[in-house]
């Protein structure tokens, strides 16, 4: 197994292996780390980057994220709706994206839909000691 396979494979374990692959219940979401890297000219901080495919009707739990993660979400494709802190509710479509500051609350984050599926891109820049990215409330 080369150097580069190894690391994608680490990567993904522990990403899975923390508390969001644990607390994600709905088998119509389905998310995927596509990107990992630390930031070399932010000493400590890393960006993590996500896929997140909804199946028709699929939802996430209200989450929260690492106390220093910022975020910017961009919908690929479909629907989303969305509810961050006390804003209202949103449906954002293709091509639309929202951001979440550290300790926000994502109380809603949902396919639209339910008959397509949607996906949206998240970007996180947070420590890069931090493990699990998703935090949903008990």
């Amino acid at each position: 197994m080369n150097k580069t396979v190894l690391i994608l494979a680490l990567a993904a374990s522990l990403f899975t292996s923390g508390a969001m692959a644990q607390d994600m219940k709905d088998e119509k979401v389905k998310v995927s780390l596509v990107f990992d890297h630390v930031l070399p000219n932010v000493p400590g901080k890393s960006m993590r980057v996500v896929l997140v495919d909804y199946g028709p009707g699929g939802s996430s739990p209200s989450h929260r994220h690492p106390a220093s993660a910022f975020i910017y979400a961009r919908v690929l494709k479909g629907e989303i709706r969305s509810k961050v802190n006390d804003e209202p509710e949103r449906i954002y479509k293709a091509g639309e994206g929202w951001t979440e500051k550290p300790g926000d609350h994502h109380e809603v984050s949902a396919n639209a839909s339910s008959t397509e599926p949607a996906q949206l891109m998240a970007t996180f820049v947070l420590d890069t000691k931090e493990k699990g990215i998703v935090f949903p409330d008990k």
